[in-house]
């Protein structure tokens, strides 16, 4: 059995429709899809139709943009959720304002673009954007790629959209506790994703996942193509000790990222199990009409 866990769609920052991501994923030989765009659950009905007509699993989820705060200083950390019930209210504001914080930005990201002398707007950010919960990075670089300024979205992101370059702009981020407690509470459960892959180990270290473990998270995404094998096992070693999940996964945002072929990592069978075991113990704990997996 070959399980993703990690992919995106257009509904966030993704180059693929749901429905050609499921065709995609099976193209690509993966018997279990995880589809988790970015603070949105806006790709899950489309994904279900085109996953049940395929006869494909399904695992919905959402990768949630957060920062967190410890004695190493403040970082960003991407939270996997998986299974939430996207109605329940505290949830549902929590990513509202997390995308709006992501759209509130462009304009500024605009006008330092424009004062380097580019010739860009608003308008060639929708275009790009089309059919997305909220325009971000990386539809500014799809538009730059658009108007010839880059040659791609890796180029665009690393000459002006990264943080340290010229029209990089921050923004509101939720903090990692409070989306963890949230999350438990909608009946879901989370997953570190790739938590070493933009930043030293040392920021989040085996204490600080172990605090995290006592809020309520039930895993770490191991296998990434950010990790390098060092820091995968590494990884390993401390979700053994901790009893965590570990989950192996593409990333897959179609064309708008390289090297994050779908499958390129993938989960084991056995966690994989023990991730929706857990999920289903936390929807019902939460007493939430939770989302289950959609098998065939």
């Amino acid at each position: 059995m070959r399980i993703d866990l990690h992919t995106h769609t257009r509904v966030s920052d993704g180059t693929q429709t749901p429905t050609e991501l499921v065709e995609a994923a099976v193209a690509s030989g993966l018997d279990v899809l995880g589809l988790t765009d970015h603070d949105s659950a806006g790709g899950w009905a489309e994904a279900e139709r085109a996953a049940s007509q395929a006869g494909l699993t399904l695992v919905r989820g959402m990768e949630v943009s957060t920062r967190h705060t410890s004695s190493w200083g403040s970082r960003g950390v991407h939270l996997l959720a998986y299974l939430p019930d996207p109605t329940y209210a505290p949830l549902d504001a929590h990513l509202q304002r997390i995308l709006d914080g992501r759209s509130s930005r462009v304009p500024a990201m605009l006008e330092r673009l424009r004062g380097l002398g580019i010739a860009i707007d608003i308008a060639d950010v929708r275009r790009a954007s089309d059919g997305t919960a909220a325009t971000g990075r990386p539809h500014v670089a799809d538009a730059l790629v658009a108007l010839g300024v880059s040659g791609d979205r890796t180029e665009a992101f690393d000459r002006y959209l990264k943080p340290g370059r010229p029209a990089y702009v921050e923004r509101y981020a939720a903090s990692l506790v409070d989306t963890i407690r949230l999350v438990r509470e909608a009946g879901g459960v989370s997953v570190l994703a790739h938590p070493w892959g933009r930043y030293p180990s040392e920021s989040l270290d085996r204490g600080s996942i172990a605090e995290l473990v006592e809020l309520g998270l039930v895993g770490l995404e191991v296998d990434h193509q950010d990790h390098p094998p060092a820091q995968r096992e590494r990884l390993r070693a401390i979700a053994r000790d901790l009893d965590l999940v570990v989950t192996g996964s593409s990333d897959h945002h179609g064309t708008g990222k390289r090297d994050h072929e779908l499958g390129v990592n993938t989960t084991a069978p056995e966690e994989y199990e023990r991730l929706v075991e857990l999920a289903a113990r936390s929807a019902a704990e939460s007493g939430r009409p939770a989302p289950e997996v959609l098998a065939p």
